[in-house]
């Protein structure tokens, strides 16, 4: 596998860190170097929340990615997917849900929610994947499942066996909860096929 930056960006509350923990596992399950890093702000209260994957088949010695070298953004709201866009390297594809969550400044009035995102993203980005995840996740059987379909879209451009994916889900999730993420995992990536 090539050396790949992955950032995983998303609210407090919506499963970036799980959806980093099978990305890391699967890459390292593989024969990979994997480093992560996590960066978080109020995330209990719908923060930011940030996960750094870098995957090599070479020893990796730092865990940031820096400005410009992600090769995939995974964004799990349309703000988040803004705000961390200016990580994307030229030619890098981004994966995003097509969900709006308000953050406090929008709340309370002393700021407004960007318009036209999606607009804006498809005139910036080249290879750009918009998503309805939480649709996908409500078919599937919660909402709470929008971390394992953008999993499940982001599969297709990765070399790992849908196999390997599915028994990642299985040894990371919770029994009662695995085949409702399974199913949310094929649904992202049949969507994203």
């Amino acid at each position: 596998m090539q050396d790949t930056n992955i950032l995983i960006v998303g609210v407090g509350g919506q499963g970036t860190l799980l959806a980093s923990v099978l990305l890391g596992n699967l890459a390292m399950e593989h024969g990979c170097d994997v480093k992560l890093a996590e960066v978080h702000g109020m995330a209990q209260r719908g923060g930011s929340v940030v996960t750094h994957v870098r995957i090599s088949e070479k020893p990796v010695h730092s865990p940031l990615i820096e400005e410009g070298g992600a090769d995939i953004i995974v964004a799990f709201e349309l703000l988040e997917g803004i705000r961390w866009i200016s990580y994307l390297k030229e030619g890098g594809t981004l994966y995003i849900n097509n969900q709006k969550i308000n953050p406090m400044p929008v709340i309370i009035g002393a700021a407004e929610y960007p318009d036209d995102i999606p607009g804006y993203l498809q005139e910036h980005v080249e290879h750009l994947h918009l998503l309805d995840a939480d649709a996908l996740a409500l078919e599937a059987g919660s909402i709470k499942a929008v971390n394992t379909v953008l999993m499940g879209a982001l599969s297709n451009a990765l070399p790992f066996d849908m196999e390997m994916w599915l028994n990642q889900i299985e040894k990371n999730v919770k029994p009662k909860f695995i085949d409702l993420n399974k199913k949310a995992f094929l649904l992202g990536r049949e969507e994203n096929a």
